[in-house]
């Protein structure tokens, strides 16, 4: 949820059971372009719909951790997107390629497609396509995994992609290079959703 500049995230404790996971309690936490900080347990929440998720994550990832939540921007507007973005951040354990960028066009009646062309654990990787929605925070650009808006600046210059399975995670900007307050924010956003900041690489 936008209040102007902070963004208000709710970190959720789960549970996970036979017929899906079960919100156990929650954490409230504010985000400006500043930084994250953490405010007092909130008790008794069963249900957020779609502002803090609490998604499955597959084993055997190495850029974060499975066991832990995955949260999208369930406020985001997709049209946001449109226009072009530079690769100033992406986790890799060694340097294999360069940063990379991500071109988004507006089309009729509300629609969107995607090219990127992204630095992606070492390696270039391709998206091209339509854009569609996957859920709150999360679309696709033509075939493949879902990408997930962690966070995205209240000035539309920067966006925090993750996924569940920690297959890809990188930080896009209007600019290069991205000013020091923000990449701040956007690593506290990566390590609050659980990835590997060790191994986190800026261009």
């Amino acid at each position: 949820m936008e209040a102007g500049s902070h963004f208000v995230w709710i970190e959720v404790d789960c549970e996970s059971l036979a017929d899906g996971p079960v919100v156990l309690g929650a954490r409230m936490r504010i985000v400006t372009s500043r930084g994250l900080w953490r405010y007092g347990r909130v008790i008794g929440v069963s249900l957020f719909a779609g502002l803090a998720a609490c998604a499955p994550t597959q084993d055997g990832s190495a850029l974060r951790v499975p066991s832990d939540p995955i949260y999208s921007n369930a406020s985001f507007d997709q049209m946001r997107l449109a226009g072009s973005w530079k690769q100033v951040a992406t986790f890799a354990a060694k340097p294999g390629c360069s940063a990379g960028r991500a071109t988004f066009a507006k089309g009729p009646a509300g629609t969107l497609t995607g090219q990127a062309q992204l630095c992606v654990a070492g390696r270039d990787q391709i998206w091209s396509g339509a854009v569609t929605p996957a859920g709150p925070g999360r679309f696709t650009i033509g075939d493949g995994e879902a990408w997930w808006v962690l966070w995205d600046d209240a000035d539309n210059r920067t966006l925090v992609i993750g996924t569940p399975s920690g297959a890809f995670g990188f930080i896009l900007d209007r600019n290069a290079p991205i000013p020091g307050d923000r990449l701040m924010a956007a690593r506290e956003i990566l390590d609050f959703n659980g990835y590997d900041l060790a191994t986190l690489k800026t261009f």
